[in-house]
């Protein structure tokens, strides 16, 4: 036996995601507050904190990298200075992963890198290790 139902719909649900992504930080932090308008007329509405991303990554690797490099020799020629000695070629080196996070920040330094997204200002640090052999 069939049987045929009515159903009365009391309202729809409609789902989106919407991303937004721009240079303009300030608008997009201005943006995000003023999701709250829309709650407070009723409107459900899921946000999450905005997420910065600094954009010349690759330039700030390459400028850290160098300057990790250039603080390491001279640390090591003023050990071998200290012990007499004088300061030979570059036996190895080893560049360690890039650590991103909030300034003053206690958050988890790892083996595989760190990149904080929640913090508008970022501090970055890099490991170079250099092995020199001595004169």
């Amino acid at each position: 036996m069939e049987r045929v139902v009515d159903f009365e719909f009391t309202g729809y649900t409609l789902t989106q995601n919407v991303r937004i992504e721009s240079q303009d930080v300030n608008n997009i932090e201005k943006t995000s507050r003023e999701i709250t308008q829309l709650i407070n007329q009723g409107v459900e509405f899921y946000s999450e904190s905005p997420e910065y991303y600094y954009s010349k990554l690759s330039e700030l690797k390459i400028q850290m990298v160098a300057e990790a490099t250039k603080d390491a020799r001279t640390r090591a020629e003023q050990v071998a200075k200290n012990a007499k000695g004088k300061l030979g070629n570059l036996r190895y080196s080893n560049l360690g992963v890039f650590q991103i996070v909030a300034p003053n920040s206690s958050e988890e330094i790892t083996w595989d890198g760190t990149f904080n997204r929640l913090s508008k200002r970022k501090t970055a640090m890099v490991t170079v290790k250099l092995q020199f052999g001595l004169k």
